[in-house]
């Protein structure tokens, strides 16, 4: 048996239109959810467009992140009812009508999902009060977390969050919380603001300020620890150049399937240690 859902499908033309799918019944051991909000991750998402990710091929249904309500619950499963509400990002097994394969890692921009809780990547409770919208992109300010408890930055160190969007705000957050003091470079006015409202101490604009210069003055002969979080490969040897003698660089973005370039020797003069931390956590 089957059930029949609506998923935000892409073709090969890059064109999205919901489309009738079918998912299997949940087992003992999964739960069904009904999506309430799912998110979009421009980074991840917009990447498979362009062909820097593979997921497979056409139809993708490409989301990786929701809220939903639990509709069914098996047998087996214990610590969720029906009605409960929860966040989640698997969903992995969908077809078309006609039993056609589409392809998805998490597929969470469909009106249901089946998913086993025990998994790495399945779901857990939503707190009580939280934002639906806010709650269904949670899986980028996480992200930013994840690389923080990798670095691990201490209380009064300076950090520097190249890039203030969901990953880097997260990042900015995690670091605050900390004691870290941070200065947050991005071009958007807006993202900035956030970075400021989350205790960040610096921002800089990118296309008006000298980089180089307010990180200067803001930690001596570079920051501890440089978060990238733009997930541009062309801004890594910005980062780069950051970072002090011995610091560490994070690279908390997906910066696609391609071989990353970067100089090699500004680096390697840096003895600079590499962090790779692109999950939530699970």
């Amino acid at each position: 048996m089957s059930r029949t859902a609506q998923a935000l499908l892409c073709d090969e033309e890059r064109r999205f239109a919901l489309a009738p799918v079918e998912l299997p019944d949940p087992g003992d051991h999964q739960i069904l959810v009904r999506t309430l909000v799912s998110g979009v991750s421009i980074g991840t998402e917009f990447a498979l467009l362009r062909g820097d990710l593979d997921w497979g091929p056409f139809p993708l249904c490409t989301g990786y992140q929701a809220v939903g309500e639990v509709a069914e619950v098996g047998a087996a499963v214990r610590g969720y009812a029906v009605g409960d509400c929860v966040y989640f990002r698997d969903n992995k097994v969908i077809a078309r009508p006609d039993g056609a394969p589409v392809s998805a890692v998490s597929g969470t921009h469909c009106s249901l999902a089946v998913i086993d809780p025990a998994t790495t990547h399945g779901l857990a409770h939503l707190p009580a009060g939280c934002d639906l919208e806010a709650a269904a992109l949670f899986v980028m300010p996480a992200v930013g977390l994840t690389g923080v408890d990798l670095a691990g930055p201490r209380l009064g160190e300076s950090v520097v969050v190249q890039g203030a969007g969901l990953i880097g705000l997260g990042v900015i957050a995690a670091c605050v919380l900390r004691g870290c003091r941070v200065l947050a470079i991005d071009p958007a006015p807006e993202c900035r603001a956030l970075a400021a409202a989350l205790g960040a101490r610096v921002t800089v604009d990118p296309a008006a300020e000298d980089v180089g210069a307010a990180v200067e003055a803001f930690a001596p002969g570079g920051a501890r620890t440089v978060f990238e979080a733009t997930g541009r490969p062309a801004l890594l040897d910005a980062a780069v150049a950051l970072a002090q003698p011995e610091g560490t660089l994070v690279l908390q973005g997906n910066y696609g399937a391609a071989p990353l370039p970067f100089a090699f020797l500004p680096a390697h003069g840096r003895r600079l240690t590499w962090r790779f931390p692109c999950d939530d956590g699970g």
